[in-house]
């Protein structure tokens, strides 16, 4: 995965310490209940899409942006699900970083484009029915869509604010 160009100049200040980043990731789900998800480049599992936001960055237009990019689908946000901390991280090259990963669900607009590699981050991408995930799939994936479906399940749930979006 690329690492932006904000995090390599903080890179430069502070080295390899223990960075604190803000992660957005996305459940799609088209009207047939599939949901939509890319192999990684980088370690070849399956995954939901995801991203560091940009600085200033709204995280809901993140997750639409990264989407976008990763996908080539464009989407629409239907709710936020949650917001977790991960578990601190270690890359081969030394950066070490906790990522607070931003979670929605969202399904395709009308008229979007169909899913296909759309850039270097992912090999493949596809859509796959609940039931029927591929593997390997990141384990913090699996986690992200069980509570996106609970959470469409409920008719209740409130959808994203617009300042969100």
């Amino acid at each position: 995965m690329p690492t932006p160009e904000f995090i390599l100049s903080l890179r430069e200040k502070i080295g390899h310490d223990l960075l604190w980043m803000p992660g957005v990731s996305v459940v799609v789900v088209d009207d047939q209940g599939r949901l939509l998800l890319g192999r990684r480049a980088d370690n070849g599992q399956w995954a939901v899409v995801s991203g560091i936001p940009d600085p200033g960055e709204q995280p809901g237009a993140a997750a639409v942006r990264e989407c976008l990019e990763e996908t080539g689908v464009a989407i629409e946000l239907l709710a936020l699900v949650g917001v977790v901390a991960g578990e601190p991280k270690a890359f081969p090259n030394g950066d070490r970083c906790v990522f607070m990963d931003i979670n929605f669900v969202g399904r395709p607009v009308a008229d979007s484009e169909p899913a296909r590699v759309s850039d270097d981050e992912s090999t493949e991408v596809g859509w796959f029915s609940p039931e029927d995930l591929p593997e390997p799939l990141l384990a913090s994936s699996r986690q992200r869509i069980a509570s996106a479906l609970v959470l469409l399940d409920d008719p209740a749930f409130p959808r994203v604010p617009a300042h969100f979006a």
